[in-house]
């Protein structure tokens, strides 16, 4: 098992005294041209920018960029690494985005990391909390983030 599932979990009202907090930052991540090419497989998107390095040499960029989506991808496990884990929770799904905007293009072989602000923390039903995390995808040694989000989550409980 992954270690980022083993973190000692948290109250329900801890994690709601977070809201407006800095809960922290993820570990960084390599986004590389395999990583890249295997998204662009997986998501039959091969468009030179992201799959041809020579092509890519002649753009603004100078070289491939990450595919916007496959940045957001890796929310997942960033997440995973920062946020708390509430007791009692049995499951955590996907809300979707309030505001999500990609800012620079994330160059192969950089590395990016996650730093997460909970928003809001709000229970919709007794075993039910909606949670709105603030992101920022920070690109290693650049001043302007590769993206900014809100981003829901619904975590339920037993």
């Amino acid at each position: 098992m992954n270690e980022v599932w083993k973190k000692p979990p948290t109250t329900l009202q801890a994690y709601q005294a977070m809201v407006g907090k800095e809960i922290g930052v993820s570990s960084w991540h390599l986004v590389d041209q395999p990583r890249i090419d295997a998204y662009a497989d997986v998501i039959e998107d091969h468009q030179f920018i992201h799959v041809d390095p020579e092509r890519a040499k002649e753009t603004a960029f100078g070289t491939t960029i990450a595919h916007g989506f496959l940045t957001m991808s890796l929310l997942s496990i960033m997440s995973y690494e920062v946020m708390p884990v509430i007791a009692g929770t049995t499951m955590g799904v996907n809300y979707g985005f309030d505001k999500l905007r990609f800012i620079s293009p994330v160059r192969s072989g950089k590395r990016v990391r996650g730093r997460f602000v909970l928003a809001e923390a709000r229970l919709r039903k007794p075993n039910e909390l909606q949670s709105r995390t603030n992101v920022t995808v920070e690109i290693e040694g650049e001043d302007k983030p590769a993206l900014v989000a809100e981003w829901l989550g619904l975590i339920y409980f037993a």
